[in-house]
């Protein structure tokens, strides 16, 4: 067989294994945006069938085979092909440790404690979802034994969302972050505060929800290869990038919560949008990492979201739409609003300051599970007690603390983390694009955000999975990932808003 007709099966091959993989996404969105409560048992077991199939094809002795040959002739593939066989070798070597029959098990699993965190989280009934979490977290541990580990089990797990990484790094990095913006956090707290309560009160749903439409429009997100749901908790699920599909929720009490769950969201929903055509059903298809894809709704959210620029083109905007109910509301005071820092207990609503806090607490949890100091009996006390070490608050509930998250239903214990990795990423990177983008910020105070998505186009989306994040942030930046350059753009905002010298 030629070399040319190797390269085509093996494109064939894979591509079915994407379009498993994304057909049981799209079950898992239904399940999260539409689905009847009573279709769960029913979905939980199509999800593990397509699971086990999918894990089938890509482990077959001919996917071997294939992968063998390509490797051995790399030399003679043009560069994007010889990445392909690469990346797709790093993922075959971790899935054919996965026995098909664990495989199978934890998508089982998986979906029967995915409804019982959203019954839980309902009821503030942590007990009715303990059982399924400690089997999840069996399976978690299983897992890491399957795949190997050097050091903390949890290397195992974490290598599948952020793969170079480490417990050990993250701790060296976390240490650092969680002093400097703790004693900031403390800093702005004891400032005076800006008067906001303009934002108190009920705003109309449809209202908000309109807006999110306008500025995700506006971001560039392209909604003829996409939509906006509502859900649970806000996600992004590509089914490749002509179908990429967001989730918002919706909050009458908060003015703009929705409104920064869709920045957030259309970051990731951008860069999804941006792969290259002809990497459609193959892993070159995919983010970096999820630290970098967080990096993109991170910058979006909040620096740019949550810039002056930003909010003196879209005050007229959203008085407009609330019907002159913000009337006499300046662009300043919107500023001030949207980066007011509160201590508070839901992470998907935290300020900037506060935020990298939620997320080691997370961190340093899983790390307990994942390596045996603590049982999941023990979450809820382990949990308030670092609310309460971080960010001085006492937990009144467990849907206002541990059942706030979806990720460990899911069993995506390693995934914590690269939120906070994406705040450094993006950091970062948008130092460069100031420098890249020297007109960036008129451009966004006249609604512009061609220039950016440019940019992120041509240095990180069309990349996929060509380079991996170290590298991506080496070649964009010049360095390797440090705290500080989202440390020092956190410390001057925070000082000019609140006047602290």
């Amino acid at each position: 067989m030629s070399i040319e007709t190797t390269l085509a099966t093996f494109r064939e091959r894979l591509g079915e294994v994407v379009d498993i993989n994304q057909a049981t996404s799209i079950l898992h969105w239904d399940q999260e945006v539409f689905m009847p409560p009573k279709g769960a048992a029913a979905r939980g077991q199509q999800l593990a069938t397509l699971s086990a199939i999918a894990h089938r094809y890509f482990t077959s002795e001919e996917m071997g085979r294939l992968l063998a040959e390509l490797t051995e002739a790399a030399d003679q593939l043009d560069p994007d092909d010889a990445k392909l066989v690469a990346e797709t070798h790093h993922d075959y070597e971790r899935a054919t440790k996965l026995p098909e029959s664990f495989v199978q098990e934890f998508a089982l699993v998986q979906s029967a404690a995915y409804e019982a965190w959203a019954n839980a989280r309902e009821e503030d009934d942590f007990p009715a979802f303990q059982p399924h979490l400690e089997k999840i977290l069996d399976l978690l541990r299983r897992k890491a034994d399957y795949l190997g580990y050097e050091g903390s089990p949890y290397n195992a797990l974490i290598e599948d969302y952020e793969r170079g990484m480490t417990a050990e790094t993250l701790r060296g990095i976390f240490d650092v972050v969680a002093e400097r913006q703790s004693a900031l956090v403390e800093r702005v707290t004891s400032a005076p505060q800006p008067d906001c309560s303009w934002t108190e009160g009920e705003w109309d749903e449809d209202t908000q929800w309109a807006m999110t439409l306008r500025v995700l429009a506006d971001m560039g997100y392209d909604f003829e290869a996409g939509r906006q749901d509502k859900s649970v908790h806000p996600f992004t699920t590509s089914f490749g990038a002509r179908d990429v599909r967001l989730t918002n929720r919706v909050n009458k009490s908060e003015l703009f919560s929705a409104l920064y769950g869709a920045a957030h969201e259309g970051g990731h929903g951008l860069y999804e949008q941006g792969f290259l055509d002809r990497d459609r059903r193959t892993p070159l298809a995919d983010g970096i990492s999820l630290g970098i894809h967080e990096s993109q709704s991170r910058m979006w959210e909040n620096m740019i979201g949550r810039s002056l620029p930003f909010w003196e083109h879209y005050t007229p905007v959203l008085r407009d739409l609330h019907g002159g109910k913000l009337d006499g509301i300046a662009p300043e005071q919107f500023y001030q609003a949207v980066n007011r820092v509160r201590p508070s207990f839901i992470r998907v609503e935290a300020d900037e300051c506060t935020y990298n806090l939620h997320v080691i607490l997370r961190f340093e949890i899983e790390l307990d599970l994942v390596e045996g100091r603590i049982a999941v009996a023990d979450i809820p006390d382990a949990w308030n007690a670092k609310v309460k070490q971080y960010l001085g608050l006492d937990v009144p509930s467990n849907t206002m603390g541990c059942l706030q998250d979806i990720h460990w239903s899911h069993g995506s214990m390693g995934y914590f983390p690269t939120y906070a990795l994406g705040n450094l990423y993006s950091a970062q990177m948008f130092d460069v694009i100031l420098r890249d983008l020297p007109g960036l910020w008129d451009d966004v105070r006249a609604g512009r955000f061609v220039p950016l998505l440019g940019w992120l186009r041509e240095h990180v989306h069309q990349h996929g999975r060509r380079k991996l994040a170290g590298e991506l942030i080496r070649d964009i930046s010049g360095r390797d990932l440090t705290p500080d350059a989202y440390l020092a753009y956190l410390e001057s905002k925070y000082a000019a808003l609140y006047g602290l010298v």
